[in-house]
């Protein structure tokens, strides 16, 4: 007997949300640190978000136990709420107005969770493989006047590094850990002792040799869940976003 492993793989693509408007709700955000990124041949230290939508009326079975769930979408930025920057302009579409000085110099993206929106989903084709088609939030809006959003599904999930978390971290699915580990922070509390990759080594960090770190038997800080946001019903819809 042979177990053999392939550079190729053997996963599945995901199918593509058809493009379109819907009515979402943000029902996750993954803070993935700060990390140096190559910019058009410059060097940036960048400090990234990841903001994910469940998209209620749209459809799929992803497991046969759970039955139809709503799809999923998400998409990353740069924490930082300059004039020009895109997450600015990102909320200030949602939400429909731009932020006051006050707002913009101490916002906390956490109050996204659980508020209503409407996403227009495009398709692009993947930079490798311009043959394979992905999809992308285009652009976000408030909901139309007497469009109603269903009540959140996904519970609601926030990682953070402020008051870090083992087992919230440990929850991630795979590719998002490998992100976290990159991170400036992620390697600063590896190095106190307060953080572990358990799943796969972190990633090293720029110019150096790639190295697992060792599971150091000091304890994690005590896990507190998540706080889950109650939605509103369907005659109980967010009139002003909490944001």
């Amino acid at each position: 007997m042979a177990i053999i492993a392939s550079a190729k793989g053997s996963s599945t693509p995901r199918e593509p949300i058809p493009a379109g408007a819907y009515a979402a709700r943000c029902y996750s955000i993954v803070d993935l640190g700060t990390r140096e990124e190559v910019i058009q041949g410059n060097a940036k230290v960048i400090h990234k978000i990841r903001i994910t939508f469940e998209l209620p009326t749209e459809r799929r079975v992803f497991s046969e136990e759970k039955g139809e769930q709503p799809c999923v979408i998400s998409k990353e930025f740069n924490l930082v709420l300059s004039e020009k920057s895109t997450l600015r302009a990102f909320l200030r579409s949602w939400r429909g107005k731009d932020f006051t000085e006050a707002e913009a110099a101490a916002f906390d993206v956490a109050k996204l969770i659980g508020a209503p929106c409407l996403l227009n989903i495009i398709h692009v084709a993947g930079k490798a493989n311009p043959s394979r088609m992905y999809d992308e939030i285009s652009s976000v809006s408030p909901l139309p006047k007497g469009m109603v959003c269903p009540p959140q599904e996904n519970p609601s999930f926030e990682f953070s590094f402020d008051g870090y978390s083992q087992e919230v971290f440990d929850s991630l699915p795979n590719f998002l850990k490998e992100k976290v580990a990159g991170s400036y922070e992620f390697r600063d509390l590896l190095s106190k002792g307060l953080a572990v990759m358990s799943a796969a080594p972190a990633p090293a960090a720029p110019a150096a040799a790639p190295a697992k770190p060792a599971v150091s038997a000091t304890p994690a800080p005590k896990f507190t869940p998540p706080t889950v946001i109650s939605a509103p019903g369907l005659d109980q819809e967010i009139e002003e976003l909490p944001f």
